[in-house]
């Protein structure tokens, strides 16, 4: 059974940084590209970054190109997305996935850049 599991959001002024975490479990992590995609309220779901199975190819959004890292540790079922430089317009729930995404969507986690 598929499970991912989003961490590392909360509240943070512009400026701040978050990191975010997500564990993956029920399939073969090292083998799957991942994705973050976001939502904010009252918009559909964005794409913002992915990366490949190794870690050696990763690609952002240009609206987070340049303040957000995306990374994979496959020793630990970890994806990881640490931001920089956050924007109000960042505020949204964020979600992992593979990519092709699977059927199967954890909780997210919200990240809320307020001052």
């Amino acid at each position: 059974e598929v499970q991912l599991v989003e961490s590392g959001g909360g509240l943070v002024q512009p400026g701040g940084s978050l990191r975010l975490s997500c564990v993956a479990s029920g399939f073969t992590f090292g083998d799957y590209d991942m994705i973050w995609v976001r939502q904010a309220p009252g918009k559909g779901p964005e794409w913002v970054s992915s990366i490949n199975s190794n870690g050696g190819r990763t690609y952002y959004a240009d609206s987070v190109k340049g303040r957000f890292t995306i990374s994979r540790d496959n020793a630990k079922n970890t994806l990881y997305l640490q931001m920089n430089s956050l924007k109000p317009e960042d505020t949204a729930v964020y979600y992992c996935n593979a990519q092709p995404p699977f059927t199967y969507w954890g909780q997210g986690t919200q990240v809320t850049v307020a001052s």
